[in-house]
Order: C-alpha cells, then structure tokens, then sequence
C-alpha cells in the first residue's frame, strides 16, 4: 500500500494577511513588493525561513495559533483545557523514563520541509545534552513519536496533518481522541499512509515502537470524559 496524494481532510482557514501586514512582509524582506498582491489573495507559497522570519520580525507570535502546511499558514482551534491538561499530564509521564534517552518536546515545530512546520502537542526527539548548543530546529530524521491531542481538532490530526507525518517518514503518531478517550497509534509510514494502525482503549497500555519499556496506561494520560471547554487563542 502507497498513496503519494496527500489529503486535505480537516484542513483548517488559511490565515489572511492585511495590507499594513503585507507591507510590513516587504520592509522585512520576506516577499517582494510585486508578490504582496498573490499575498493578499492567499496565492503566496511561504518558505520556512519566511515563517521563521515572521516570528522574528514581530508579524507572527509564539502565542499565534497557526501552522505552516505546503506553504501556507492555516490557522488552528484554540486549545481546551482537556486538551491541555492531556499534553501537560503526557510530558509528565514522558520525562522520567526518558532522560538521557530522548527529549520531550512540547508544542514545537517539526521542519518536514521546506514549506512545512506543524506543532505536534508533543513530540520525542533525539536525545540533546543540555548545553550542547543544538538549535531545537527538529527534523523528521530527529524524531521517533509525535503525540496530537485531538477534540476540535480531530478530522485535521487523523486527515491532511496525519498525511504529512507519513509523508514525511515521521515513524510512529499517536492520535488521542479526547471524545472518545482512545489513542489510535499509526506506524511503518508509507506513502501518504500509515500501514500499521491500531486503536488503544481505556483499561489498555500502550508504548512508543521505540521505546517499548515506556509503558502507559492509556487512562494515565487521558484527562476526564466530558466537555472541552476552549480558553482564548
């Protein structure tokens, strides 16, 4: 089984850009003066380095709620507590058993190429000694699972989002849906696809394919039934 479509699936807004912003893009020198129009009309394909540039040059924030996907920045549900809750209670659990081993990162960017960066909720990452003077910068040949907490969010993580990872030969994602209170793991990524799927329920255990002595209860590290009530962007 190969699929080389990606899929759209759940694929949230495009993020649209004003004049005064699109201006401030050109004093930057991310685009030029010509491209603001293409800009303007959600036609432009951004880089990394321009998304990067964005963040440096004060366009887009650290707490802006947005990805970049095949060269366009989409923007992403704000977070609910179950949500956070979730991510928070699986660093917890991640990080003991793992010092030394892997570094576990929280809602950072995952460069899978040159026009895509999406924010896993977590991801486990090459190990990197403190004060190594490593970058943080996170590419697929760096990672082993990436973790995405899913309520709104839900069609996006297991449709176009999933795509990528697969794509890009990231080689293990864990979905966890907080409707439903399961962890679908997917692996031995293949084409656009994931060969491997299989879904995990509450009374049940699951570990990362590399790390199998890493081994959660799935009740662990899923917060409780009910309504994910959204905070603020």
């Amino acid at each position: 089984m190969t699929t080389t479509t990606l899929t759209m699936v759940g694929m949230p807004p495009e993020r649209p850009f004003s004049s005064e912003e699109c201006a401030a893009l050109v004093r930057a020198g991310i685009i030029d003066a010509g491209e603001q129009a293409d800009v303007l009309a959600g036609r432009h394909r951004f880089t990394v380095d321009d998304y990067v540039a964005m963040e440096a040059s004060g366009i887009l924030y650290k707490s802006d709620r947005v990805e970049l996907i095949d060269g366009v920045i989409i923007i992403m549900p704000p977070i609910g507590d179950r949500h956070v809750g979730g991510t928070d209670w699986a660093t917890t659990l991640f990080v003991p058993p793992l010092i030394g081993r892997a570094t576990v990162q929280l809602a950072g960017p995952i460069y899978l190429n040159d026009h895509t960066a999406p924010e896993p909720d977590v991801a486990l990452k090459r190990w990197t000694e403190p004060g190594s003077g490593a970058t943080g910068r996170a590419t697929p040949e760096d990672v082993y699972l990436v973790i995405e907490f899913a309520d709104s969010s839900l069609a996006y993580d297991r449709g176009a989002k999933l795509a990528r990872y697969a794509a890009a030969g990231i080689p293990e994602v864990w979905v966890a849906n907080l409707r439903m209170q399961e962890v679908t793991a997917y692996a031995e990524p293949s084409g656009s696809e994931y060969a491997a799927v299989r879904t995990y329920r509450a009374g049940e255990s699951i570990s990362p394919r590399a790390f199998p002595d890493v081994v959660l209860a799935v009740s662990d590290f899923m917060p409780p039934a009910g309504p994910d009530t959204a905070g603020t962007p």
